[in-house]
């Protein structure tokens, strides 16, 4: 049996230029997370992660959690499958199509989730132009699909997985079977540097918790406790 811990990137920069670079929390927060796996014990014998800039800082700050307590993290495989969707050409691609739906420029986080969560209700049912898209939600589902089933058919006792909140989604989709609107639901809840743990065998994947965040759950840390 596996032990999978599905691990979403500290903060980003959301109303940045450049979105994929964790912001000082973000890093922070990957830190505390390497620290809480220390003081558990928590050994990984294989690390994955997407090549996205925000994934390799994430399990940088991991590394350097564990390291301050003596521990290490194996060398990680980066793979473009735990790649987030492009959520900004799927926004694009909707407001093209419904214009009136803009949302101003200044407005809060809420709004604009509000918008990305009518984009991606509207991509789960094809009714984006294919053109303006990287990638149909089809393809993103099977990409995501694919590297779960080669997690679940590895030979590691525990496996560290540095995502982001979409591919999270859409694994625990598969697992739970649940239909694409409580999936776009649950990936807009994921909250950074949580982990959702999974354990898997031949026969199936079995979510054990989800969006856990133990190290910031402490009264000192809860401002830490951010969703972008």
């Amino acid at each position: 049996m596996t032990d999978i811990y599905l691990v979403r990137h500290g903060q980003a920069s959301f109303g940045k230029a450049n979105y994929d670079k964790l912001s000082e929390l973000g890093a922070q927060q990957a830190r505390w997370l390497g620290d809480y796996f220390h003081h558990r014990d928590i050994h990984f014998d294989s690390v994955f992660m997407g090549d996205m800039v925000r994934h390799r800082e994430t399990n940088e700050g991991i590394a350097k959690g564990l390291s301050a307590g003596g521990k290490s993290l194996p060398e990680a495989t980066r793979d473009s499958s735990l790649n987030e969707f492009n959520f900004q050409a799927v926004a694009a691609a909707y407001l093209n199509l419904f214009p009136e739906d803009r949302v101003p420029e200044g407005s809060s986080p809420a709004e604009f989730y509000r918008l990305l969560k009518k984009a991606m209700l509207a991509w789960s049912q094809d009714k984006l132009p294919h053109e303006l898209l990287d990638e149909t939600w089809a393809q993103f589902e099977g990409r995501v699909s694919n590297m779960l089933t080669h997690l679940q058919n590895m030979d590691a006792k525990r496996v560290l997985v540095v995502s982001s909140g979409g591919a999270i989604a859409m694994m625990l989709k598969h697992i739970l079977g649940y239909d694409s609107a409580t999936v776009i639901n649950m990936n807009l809840q994921i909250r950074n540097a949580s982990f959702s743990q999974c354990f898997a065998n031949k026969r199936g994947v079995h979510l054990n918790n989800f969006n856990s965040v133990p190290h910031l759950d402490v009264i000192d840390r809860l401002h830490a406790i951010t969703y972008s």
